[in-house]
């Protein structure tokens, strides 16, 4: 059985693989400011009976790499994997430096790449990111904040602004401050993510691009898209997945 670890700036997504199927998931908040140890104690539960026999790590943040690194060791006392440039991927990548795009790109485009020949992925974590890929090749991406990130920019320059739950109100336009508010970033972030489809769309003259869609708060946006979106949650995974077994 093998751990597959994606550290993202908001979140930490780990998935437990055997026999190239993920049999469980778990999330926590990413935090650099929690030590090895802490993070030890939160993910052992996690493990608990299961025989684990090597680690794949991809990150988009260095100092929690680390971390966790030292926490795998001393928890399963194993060398985990670290997914970096010169991995094996199978992908075909356009892009001026190939050195700067981040792992989760990259299996996110993986995994697609098995079920789709051409598709749009959309990855909604700290960024808002687009992926388009075709013929198991990475064409393009474009990148905007995302909507936790946004909301906390808000409520930090707006003194009258309270916090909110991110859920959807019953209408777009309100009468109440916190269910205005929800309005605009629910309504509002699916909207830019049917706009932004629409363009790409036109752009790589796909009207029925197939569209797939990962990240903490896919569940959350994409069932108010008029778009037709596929959720799949375990989308990096499935890339870290097929990724590993290129590199053994």
């Amino acid at each position: 059985m093998h751990l597959l670890i994606d550290i993202g700036n908001s979140s930490i997504f780990l998935g437990l693989e055997e026999n190239k199927n993920i049999i469980k998931t778990y999330r926590i908040n990413s935090d650099i400011n929690k030590s090895a140890d802490e993070y030890l104690f939160t993910i052992a539960p996690f493990l608990t009976s299961y025989q684990i026999d090597d680690v794949l790590i991809c990150s988009v943040v260095p100092i929690l790499t680390s971390t966790l690194k030292k926490s795998i060791k001393t928890l399963l006392k194993l060398e985990p994997k670290i997914m970096g440039f010169g991995m094996k991927t199978g992908l075909n990548i356009k892009t001026d430096d190939p050195k700067t795009v981040g792992s989760d790109l990259i299996a996110d485009s993986v995994a697609a790449s098995l079920s789709y020949k051409e598709c749009l992925i959309l990855d909604l974590g700290t960024a808002t990111k687009y992926l388009y890929i075709k013929n198991n090749t990475l064409c393009g991406v474009a990148i905007g904040p995302g909507v936790a990130v946004s909301t906390k920019a808000m409520i930090n320059h707006a003194a009258l602004l309270p916090n909110i739950e991110l859920v959807a109100p019953k209408k777009v336009l309100n009468t109440a401050t916190i269910p205005c508010m929800q309005s605009g970033i629910i309504y509002g972030f699916s909207s830019m993510i049917d706009g932004m489809i629409d363009k790409i769309k036109v752009e790589v003259a796909n009207p029925n691009l197939k569209v797939v869609a990962c990240g903490g708060l896919s569940s959350l946006i994409i069932p108010i898209c008029h778009n037709e979106i596929i959720i799949d949650e375990d989308l990096i995974l499935k890339g870290l997945i097929a990724i590993y077994y290129k590199n053994i």
